[in-house]
């Protein structure tokens, strides 16, 4: 009953709404009685939640290189392509992307040495993130099955290339809520709108609290930055009459939810507002990167112009994660003064020295930063693109993708620093050493959260879903 007005009822309509609300009464009541926390949890999806065995990190920030950086020019020397330069190579090439594009083995361009205490070789591209080393895990046996970017994207963010799933970053979430109930559990900064765009941060079928909440896009220029979330503000109303309001339209949202049953977007637009609401409190004090001092700044490259962008994201994160954000995503992506991102199909030199400017010093601000402020040992921060590059040159002077063997790394969170983790052919062609792939990759992110990713389920469909589908091993070696 609506006032003094009744809305349409079927029998049907009424024998299964009061099915739903009893049962549903019952079993609040059962849990409640199991768990204190339920109750919180109910209301809140967001709320925080026990992991299911001591965690090593809290948190997880991915530096996500779209495009493919190659592995054999940045963290993957091979002598042998240098010893075997321009001849051809001495096996059956895999399915590749560009067929009939391809030359002979091309040695790297830039020169490797040995960096830190460790001795880990880097390649010259690189010289920040080499004078991190030591803190880095570098995983050299990287496995993906697509060499589309499209696949390989979801793969890499949500387990699967095939199908729409939850991503990485939401299944976090809803294993272990958040820490900060008026910002986000899962943000993502300026993602990529191409290959797979929403659905490498959506929630899928897991109840849309848990989706990714994107902060501007791949295509904005950095002038666009400094303002990335005025469309919080209302202007115009005080925060009495802003509740009022959404009172008032939650009201009504609820109302169309009884009568509807679950609607899970109906379900997100709610949780959405609610957010917004509390946002206004927070966010914009999160966003006032103007308030670090001088020093932090240049730190992470703000001064200078080529790497201005991806030093915001990475310096945001760093604000976002000390505020409770569980999972933030950068992307370095295709955009104004970076068309192709990491995608060197030729022209290799030029574009991943350019890339790696916009990106190697940021990164390296972010890692001493957190180090410097006690939050790197409980921080996983993993960067990586979706595959590789191919030993073998592509229309003279690039390289194709390959994801049969290529390197992302790992630090912070209880991983071991200053160590290489599998290795590649002499190629650098095939993970042959242990081979991570992808779904092992995911485990051993969720096992370093305090989340066996067995159990990390969620039933839909008729079957019990995860994020490792129905693979995943834990790599223990790289575990400190």
């Amino acid at each position: 009953m609506d006032g003094n007005r009744f809305l349409p009822l079927s029998r049907r309509d009424l024998l299964r709404n009061s099915a739903a609300g009893f049962g549903m009464v019952a079993l609040a009541a059962m849990l409640a009685e199991n768990s204190p926390l339920h109750a919180e949890t109910a209301e809140n999806p967001l709320a925080p939640k026990a992991p299911h065995f001591p965690a090593r990190a809290k948190r997880v920030i991915f530096l996500f290189m779209h495009g493919g950086p190659s592995h054999i020019d940045t963290f993957d020397p091979k002598p042998r392509l240098v010893r075997d330069n321009g001849k051809p190579l001495p096996f059956k090439r895999p399915l590749t992307f560009a067929e009939g594009q391809t030359g002979g083995l091309m040695k790297s361009p830039w020169e490797f040495k040995p960096y830190g205490e460790s001795g880990t070789p880097v390649s010259e591209l690189l010289p920040h993130m080499a004078a991190c080393v030591d803190d880095i895990c570098v995983v050299r046996s990287m496995v993906g099955d697509s060499v589309a970017h499209g696949g390989a994207l979801l793969q890499l963010h949500t387990g699967s290339n095939t199908f729409t799933r939850p991503s990485m970053g939401s299944w976090v979430v809803y294993g272990l809520g958040t820490e900060n109930r008026n910002l986000p559990g899962f943000i993502t900064i300026k993602p990529s709108l191409s290959h797979g765009g929403a659905k490498n941060w959506s929630s899928s079928f897991l109840p849309a609290a848990y989706q990714g909440t994107p902060i501007g896009h791949g295509g904005m220029k950095p002038e666009d930055l400094p303002e990335p979330i005025e469309y919080l503000k209302n202007k115009g109303l005080t925060p009495e009459q802003q509740r009022y309001e959404l009172d008032m339209l939650q009201k009504m949202n609820r109302r169309s939810a009884r009568r509807w049953q679950y609607d899970p977007e109906l379900e997100g637009r709610i949780q959405a507002f609610e957010l917004a609401f509390r946002m206004q409190t927070e966010a914009p004090e999160a966003f006032e990167i103007e308030k670090e001092s001088e020093a932090t700044r240049k730190l992470y490259g703000l001064d200078r112009p080529e790497c201005r962008d991806f030093a915001w994201q990475c310096l945001l994160a760093r604000r976002l994660i000390e505020r409770g954000v569980r999972f933030v995503q950068c992307s370095h992506t295709y955009g104004p003064g970076n068309e192709v991102g990491w995608d060197a199909h030729n022209e290799l030199v030029r574009l991943h020295s350019r890339t790696s400017r916009q990106v190697d010093q940021p990164v390296a601000g972010l890692l001493r930063d957190l180090k410097a402020r006690g939050l790197l040992q409980d921080t996983l921060v993993i960067w990586g693109g979706e595959f590789g590059r191919t030993p073998i040159s592509q229309g003279g002077d690039g390289r194709d993708h390959n994801p049969y063997g290529y390197t992302m790394w790992m630090a912070g969170g209880g991983v071991k620093g200053g160590i290489t983790y599998g290795a590649t052919d002499e190629f650098g062609y095939y993970a042959v050493e242990d081979r991570m792939h992808i779904h092992d990759m995911h485990a051993t992110m969720l096992y370093l959260l305090g989340l066996d990713h067995t159990r990390l389920t969620y039933f839909y469909g008729g079957r019990n879903f995860r994020l490792t589908d129905v693979a995943g091993n834990v790599a223990h070696k790289i575990v400190a």
